[in-house]
């Protein structure tokens, strides 16, 4: 597979992030071989970005999506709960992500038009009026005993990460209003 270069948007979102991150960017990106935790591989981040039908739009190596919003098999004795992943991205990192840390943050879509108001440029007048600008994101290593079980097969480990990408109100997104998010992976 061939690995894209990066573009000026992920530059752009790349500098957002660092900024956000503040003190814990500049942990990261200053730690070295007499650190703890970083085995003498500063740099070594690694990156995906994911659009929003789910699908790795560019990546520095190494990830497959092994799981998109997806509707599994209905496991209740009563009621459905077939539902209970359909606002997840389920990603497989190709190593044991234990000692790593994840963040990530929602990937602006200023050409798309999520809710048809005809504003794409973030200036809508009304609270969460903004979707293609706004939202919430969380993400996890699966597999944490007795804090994050991932529910697709084959996921529940240390090898993948789960992404919750949301609406403002914390509402799961929909088809067709969904988000794009970038995902950064710290060296362990």
């Amino acid at each position: 597979m061939r690995v894209r270069k990066p573009t000026p948007s992920f530059y752009v979102a790349t500098a957002a992030l660092a900024l956000s991150l503040g003190g814990g960017g500049w942990a990261i990106a200053s730690a070295g071989p007499g650190n703890s935790g970083e085995n003498g591989r500063p740099g070594q981040e690694r990156w995906l970005l994911i659009n929003a039908n789910g699908q790795i739009e560019a990546q520095s190596g190494g990830f497959t999506v092994a799981a998109a919003y997806p509707t599994l098999a209905n496991t209740a004795a009563t009621g459905d709960n077939s539902l209970r992943a359909a606002g997840n991205v389920y990603i497989n990192s190709g190593e044991d992500l234990s000692n790593n840390g994840i963040v990530a943050t929602i990937g602006l879509q200023n050409q798309l038009d999520q809710n048809a108001d005809g504003i794409t440029n973030g200036r809508a007048a009304l609270p969460d009026a903004n979707p293609e600008f706004s939202g919430e994101i969380s993400a996890s290593v699966c597999g944490v005993a007795g804090v994050v079980a991932c529910a697709p097969l084959g996921t529940n480990n240390t090898d993948h990460f789960v992404v919750s990408p949301r609406n403002s109100d914390g509402t799961v997104t929909q088809p067709g209003a969904r988000k794009r998010f970038y995902v950064v992976i710290s060296s362990n």
